[in-house]
């Protein structure tokens, strides 16, 4: 499919991403999200049922696979 950026002449291909939220005031990392990626300008399409995932990742009470240090670029 046809990168949605005007004027990019990229095209999308399957691929994975890490996405990063910030939820109730904490920032969590997602890895390997299955994606839509623009092979030249690198934007990035999420399914719906992938989007749906993300926010059940989101509610579920399980601890996280491991932490991550955060800076502040203040």
């Amino acid at each position: 499919m046809k990168c949605s950026i005007e004027g990019c002449p990229g095209e999308y291909e399957a691929g994975t991403v890490m996405h990063t939220v910030r939820h109730h005031g904490q920032v969590t990392v997602i890895d390997h999200v299955p994606a839509e990626i623009c092979s030249a300008c690198g934007d990035v399409l999420l399914k719906p049922a992938t989007v749906r995932r993300i926010e059940d990742l989101l509610q579920d009470k399980r601890q996280p696979a491991s932490t991550v240090p955060l800076y502040e670029f203040a």
